[in-house]
């Protein structure tokens, strides 16, 4: 039996995301820090996140909530390289890593102003 692929139709489960994309290195950052896959038309590419439960467009005129949007976490298997593939990536650290219970919770800005979370379980490798 195959196994089952990941599926964006779950019910109750975060499956869609329009990130605004203003600046044109945003979609890159995605695929480069975090993994995604980019697909589609170059002006407004669609992406799958790296575990193809997520899936979704980069919007160029939809409004950068910033600080004060709704804002999504990633997990990440270390919050340190994250941090650094991101801030190569034109991205900015928000909030350095700081433990929650056995968590470490990054906040970064990618380059068109949208907060996003890292996070990671376990020790960091580097403090």
């Amino acid at each position: 039996m195959a196994a089952e692929q990941p599926s964006v139709f779950r019910s109750g489960g975060v499956s869609y995301l329009r990130i605004p994309a203003p600046h044109p290195a945003t979609s890159s950052f995605y695929a480069v820090v975090f993994g995604w896959n980019l697909r589609g038309d170059p002006g407004q590419p669609s992406f799958d996140d790296a575990t193809g439960h997520v899936i979704g467009h980069f919007i160029p005129d939809l409004l950068v909530a910033g600080e004060a949007g709704f804002r999504p976490y990633v997990y990440v298997d270390d919050v340190d390289e994250t941090i650094d593939k991101a801030t190569a990536e034109g991205g900015e650290l928000v909030t350095p890593p700081y433990p929650e219970g056995d968590l470490w919770v990054a906040v970064l800005r990618d380059p068109s102003g949208n907060h996003v979370g890292a996070w990671q379980r376990g020790p960091r490798r580097r403090s």
